[in-house]
């Protein structure tokens, strides 16, 4: 998470930047501190949660789990797709 990448390309004589076809994985994070406890979910993935002795171990172990979740179900998605699927991709923002 936090990573910014620029990647250009070289298409029919131009130069693009490409870093704005990349999607921003930002989501909401909601925290809880409990006794000596942060917990930490997200409204748009659900299951996703975390936890941490601080609020930003808490957000690293959200970012983890939303990472997992995603990964599996995309995994899970792909593995049920016939072969004359088409797979593509889609910009949201």
């Amino acid at each position: 998470m936090g990573l910014n990448v620029l990647l250009t390309y070289f298409s029919y004589g131009q130069l693009l930047d490409i870093s704005k076809f990349l999607m921003s994985n930002t989501y909401t994070a909601i925290f809880e501190h409990e006794d000596r406890w942060y917990i930490s979910y997200c409204p748009e993935i659900p299951g996703a949660n975390g936890q941490g002795l601080t609020k930003e171990e808490a957000r690293q172990s959200l970012a983890s789990a939303i990472e997992l979740i995603l990964h599996d179900r995309r995994e899970d998605m792909l593995r049920g797709l016939p072969n004359d699927a088409e797979q593509d991709t889609v910009i949201v923002g």
